[in-house]
């Protein structure tokens, strides 16, 4: 018997808007119907001081119980994507990030948030532009052992598991079917299973993969159960666009589930994670996420 996912939302949504659990908890439960989020951590900084960092912690474990939402995991959210992270060209700043995580999963753990995932870096654009099909191999091989050592913290903060969302870069990793099976085998053994959020704008780049080989078929055949959750937003596959279910595109949501239910994967989450621009109004925000989330509701119903 093939199962329905679960779905939810990312509060990327919510960045420099509904930035407390006051704030975004009342509106998830009650505007948008849903139950089910992925917090990011461009609402919570994990580098902030202890004693404000453990009461955002609180927090947000103690309203999201109160309203009767789940908190999936924790992604890392823009703000740190931007930065190079575990693949920076210098060691020192690999370290940072290290560091970066271990006190996200801190974190985590205290808000009762079971997991923590995110991309993972991007090692530094050539001068002549030149993008070869895969990173460094020293780089690969210190990206591993950092993930062993990350995977050990989280054991010791008390996660579940950890997520890696593929993107698709060639400077990162991975970027193919192919490389995330290598990165799960090389991470067997791992304290804690590293799995895959794979993104509906990632796996369907055009641009990168090619016309009518940019598909989310491949990652969902390819990684099976190694897939621990699953982006949704709509998008031209042209680039990672992130809109809302109101514009259109080429993403349809019923047959988004269907593909992950035949697929297998009824047990992987699917969130919206949609992104605006800083200085849309609030109001014309949360009319498109509340319809967004409708019609995401429906396409599970």
């Amino acid at each position: 018997m093939t199962t329905t996912p679960p779905v939810g939302i990312n509060l990327s949504f919510c960045v420099k808007r509904w930035v407390t659990p006051a704030l975004w908890a009342p509106l998830v439960r009650d505007e948008l119907g849903l139950d089910l989020v992925q917090l990011t951590f461009d609402l919570v900084d994990p580098l902030w001081p202890d004693a404000v960092l453990d009461a955002a912690a609180d927090d947000i474990r103690e309203t999201a119980e109160r309203h009767g939402i789940a908190i999936h995991s924790a992604f890392v959210g823009l703000a740190h994507y931007s930065f190079n992270q575990l693949l920076h060209p210098d060691p020192r700043l690999r370290d940072v990030a290290e560091h970066w995580l271990a006190r996200a999963y801190r974190f985590a753990a205290r808000a009762g948030i079971p997991r923590v995932g995110g991309p993972l870096g991007a090692v530094a654009a050539r001068p002549d532009g030149h993008e070869p099909d895969a990173i460094p191999d020293s780089d690969y091989r210190d990206l591993i052992a950092r993930m062993h050592r990350l995977a050990e913290a989280a054991a010791e903060a008390g996660l579940a598991e950890l997520l890696v969302e593929p993107t698709p870069l060639r400077r990162e990793w991975p970027w193919t079917v192919a490389q995330a099976i290598r990165m799960s085998d090389d991470l067997a053994g791992a304290a804690l299973p590293w799995r895959y959020c794979v993104d509906w704008g990632h796996g369907t780049y055009e641009p990168l993969y090619g016309a009518g080989r940019a598909a989310m078929e491949p990652w969902f055949e390819g990684l099976g159960g190694r897939i621990g959750a699953v982006h949704l937003q709509q998008t031209d596959y042209q680039l990672d666009r992130h809109w809302d279910l109101t514009k259109p595109g080429r993403v349809e949501p019923r047959a988004a589930l269907a593909l992950q239910r035949r697929a297998g994967l009824g047990h992987a989450p699917v969130f919206l994670e949609v992104f605006y621009p800083f200085e849309q109004d609030d109001a014309s925000v949360l009319d498109a996420v509340r319809r967004s989330a409708l019609a995401l509701r429906e396409a599970a119903a």
